[in-house]
């Protein structure tokens, strides 16, 4: 019998931690200008490192929301790897408020390695994901290359008044994460063949788990910003959104949803690159002297949680949004937006 494939072992990254660092990002696009400047339909570009691109349609109402994400696998099943990579792409429509329309696929395959029937379980993946959100899987492209790549291109509508973006957080405002952190590690784990019984399958649950509650949060004026959780981690969304909202932020540790007890996976060295990336890019702009928090908070999401930061006087309105989309453990705060001091945005955790 001819062992099953096992994609991970194609791969020298895994999802989302598969990124450029933010400071290597912003190196690369310094210089290359902004494309505002040339468009005064495009209300969001890359200006404010935000999850999808805005442009604005004919009746001045309705913006054409656009973005693209893909990546190396993160699990050896390639149709959770569909599942996965749609999951995660999906997601930047749902961070702005928006209601996805239409997708197309972005495929490269080592084509004298991995037998073509194991790509299109990869697309069927994707596809099952695809009706999910009822949208439509309509084509795309694909190329040979060394590693398996997926992911997709998305498009998809809101209305001007409800886009969310990541700026617009105002000091005193909560901040709600809708999924638990420690994708990154597990992954790392079992790679490494160190995932416990127990949980084995979590991870991809959680990952294959749709941010739709984005398009119904975008109705509710009380949420001011909104993001989702990936490559850069809690600590790196968190900041590009007070970066972009001119504020500081505080973390309270404790109540940060975890998808296992990651830290007796870090102690065993199940620290994933992407994590060190990351903390070397904006470390400099976290207080946080613990290092498993500094690990865990740093951590590479792939299909990550919406962040989002709202108003505390309408916190139930939000907690029973949450809830009636099965979400009820997740209606509590995990953090405070704060004022800067001076024109820095620092994240203290606590």
């Amino acid at each position: 019998m001819t062992p099953p494939v096992r994609l991970t072992q194609f791969s020298s990254g895994a999802g989302c931690g598969c990124k450029i660092a933010p400071n290597v990002l912003d190196a690369i696009l310094a210089g290359t200008g902004e494309a505002t400047l040339s468009d005064a339909r495009l209300l969001i570009g890359n200006e404010l490192r935000d999850d999808a691109a805005a442009w604005l349609l004919d009746d001045g109402e309705t913006l054409l929301l656009a973005t693209t994400d893909f990546f190396m696998p993160i699990v050896d099943d390639p149709f959770d790897f569909g599942r996965i990579a749609a999951a995660n792409a999906i997601s930047d429509i749902y961070a702005m408020g928006g209601r996805p329309v239409l997708a197309l696929a972005v495929l490269g395959w080592p084509i004298d390695q991995l037998p073509p029937e194991v790509a299109g379980e990869v697309i069927r993946g994707a596809r099952t994901v695809c009706a999910e959100a009822s949208i439509t899987l309509a084509g795309g492209h694909s190329i040979d290359s060394p590693e398996p790549i997926f992911g997709l291109a998305v498009n998809g509508l809101v209305k001007r008044r409800n886009l969310k973006a990541n700026q617009g957080a105002r000091p005193g405002d909560l901040l709600i994460l809708t999924k638990p952190l420690g994708i990154g590690i597990l992954a790392t784990a079992e790679k490494n063949g160190q995932l416990r019984p127990e949980d084995v399958g979590i991870a991809t649950a959680s990952m294959t788990r749709l941010n739709a509650i984005g398009a119904r949060f975008s109705l509710l004026d009380s949420v001011h910003a909104m993001t989702d959780v990936t490559g850069f981690g809690l600590l790196g969304h968190l900041l590009e959104m007070c970066r972009a909202s001119m504020v500081s932020a505080e973390i309270n540790f404790a109540a940060v949803p975890q998808l296992s007890d990651l830290a007796s996976y870090l102690a065993a060295g199940m620290a994933p690159g992407g994590t060190r990336r990351n903390w070397a890019s904006y470390g400099t702009a976290i207080d946080c002297p613990d290092a498993i928090r500094r690990a865990i908070l740093s951590d590479p999401q792939t299909s990550g949680g919406l962040l989002i930061a709202c108003d505390p006087a309408a916190f139930a309105e939000v907690a029973e949004v949450l809830e009636s989309h099965g979400l009820a453990s997740h209606a509590h705060p995990v953090g405070t937006i704060r004022p800067s001091v001076g024109k820095e945005s620092r994240i203290a955790v606590i």
